[in-house]
């Protein structure tokens, strides 16, 4: 009996091959992701350290880290769904203990941070 297994009629590479050139291939795409996805996460965590830095010598503070940078982003989807920066502003003083203020810092500095389009 002949061993046929791992031939392919026609010449075409078995699938254990064929993963393994493809595995190869993607490597090369991989090895340059390190670096550009490192310089992706610098800029993100400086851009929210100048948030969170500027919020803080402000005295705002939030619970965590992550709920200021979502608070921050959220702001801008507002911006986003045609509400002027006052809007926000004062949405953000309903909702939280600002005052009127540290809502209007709050807004302008998600705004340098985040949306920079939305900067007048």
């Amino acid at each position: 009996m002949t061993n046929t297994r791992g031939r392919v009629p026609g010449g075409a590479l078995p699938g254990w091959a064929a993963r393994l050139l493809l595995m190869a291939a993607l490597g090369t795409l991989v090895a340059a992701a390190p670096a550009a996805h490192a310089d992706a996460t610098a800029h993100a965590d400086a851009t929210n350290d100048a948030f969170l830095s500027a919020l803080t010598a402000k005295g705002i503070h939030f619970g965590s880290a992550d709920k200021a940078f979502i608070a921050g982003h959220e702001v801008c989807d507002e911006l986003g769904n045609g509400k002027s920066a006052i809007q926000v502003a004062s949405s953000v003083q309903s909702n939280t203990n600002m005052d009127g203020y540290h809502a209007g810092f709050f807004v302008g500095a998600a705004i340098r941070a985040y949306c920079p389009q939305y900067a007048s």
